[in-house]
């Protein structure tokens, strides 16, 4: 069975960091590889979009320069690096397999509070 399953979120205070994983089994084909985040009441939204190999990276203009994606083909696993966390990057994270997305992990909260 295809699935992916995130971990590493929690409760951390404003300009701390936190690193997000993403493990992936049941399918030996690489993907491009994103992670998208939803607030209570907002739209879920792209946060970044890393390449099938690692090499190539999409961010949004509010956590360029804090969040980096990255992956590990050889462990099934992709990760998000956040720092300098922000009270608005309080969200549910997911990560996503294809582009568009054709499957979702279960996600993960981070809370970013004082």
């Amino acid at each position: 069975q295809v699935q992916l399953v995130e971990s590493g979120g929690g409760l951390v205070e404003p300009g701390g960091s936190l690193t997000l994983s993403c493990a992936a089994s049941g399918f030996t084909n690489l993907y491009a590889m994103s992670w998208y985040r939803q607030a209570p009441a907002k739209e879920r939204e792209l946060v970044a979009q890393i390449s099938t190999d690692g090499t190539s990276s999409y961010y949004i203009t509010s956590v360029k320069g804090r969040f980096t994606g990255s992956r590990d083909n050889a462990k099934n696993t992709v990760y998000l690096q956040m720092v300098s966390l922000k009270p608005e990057d309080t969200a549910v994270y997911y990560c996503a397999l294809g582009v568009p997305p054709m499957l979702w992990g279960q996600g993960t909260q981070v809370t970013v509070s004082s």
